[in-house]
């Protein structure tokens, strides 16, 4: 009985160990057809609204770069921070395109994409999440889910995902 019992536990090690493999080291290919460089051209309403922000999307791989510029009629920032209604806000992280929703999980950076812990204007997670209305060779128009606002993107410059290790 011993023996046997030994005998299945070596047999069901084989098995365990054979069907498991480790993840490749790479980052993910991500959604090719947003591959590359999107930027939005201008915000509807955008002259009737107090304030409105035109996105950039860099989508590589799986990651994605975000460079957001608001226009601002009303300061709600110390004076310090609100340079005459106009700045920009950075966010990097990685993305999901599922179906015809995208999500985003970045995180708010400096200008050069390295972590920002404080300063104006908004510090921490950035996690908004999308309906993608239109995905053309060129276009590629999002709801937002949470502001219900339209962002009408171009693409500015194809790229191609070449994976690089996560390390």
């Amino acid at each position: 009985m011993v023996k046997n019992a030994g005998i299945f536990f070596f047999a069901l090690l084989l098995l365990a160990s054979a069907s498991c493999k480790f993840n490749p080291n790479l980052q993910g290919k991500g959604t090719e057809s947003i591959q590359g460089i999107w930027e939005e051209d201008s915000v509807d309403y955008q002259n009737e609204r107090l304030q409105y922000s035109r996105h950039q999307f860099r989508f590589t791989c799986d990651s994605v770069y975000l460079t957001i510029k608001t226009f601002a009629k009303v300061n709600t920032y110390p004076d310090s921070c609100f340079n005459n209604g106009t700045w920009t806000e950075y966010a990097k992280g990685t993305y999901l395109s599922k179906g015809d929703t995208l999500m985003l999980t970045t995180t708010f950076t400096k200008s050069n994409f390295k972590q920002k812990i404080s300063g104006c204007y908004r510090v921490g997670q950035y996690l908004p999440a999308f309906i993608i209305r239109k995905n053309t060779a060129d276009s590629l128009y999002l709801e937002s889910l949470k502001q219900h606002l339209n962002i009408k993107l171009s693409l500015k410059e194809k790229t191609v995902c070449i994976q690089k290790p996560l390390n």
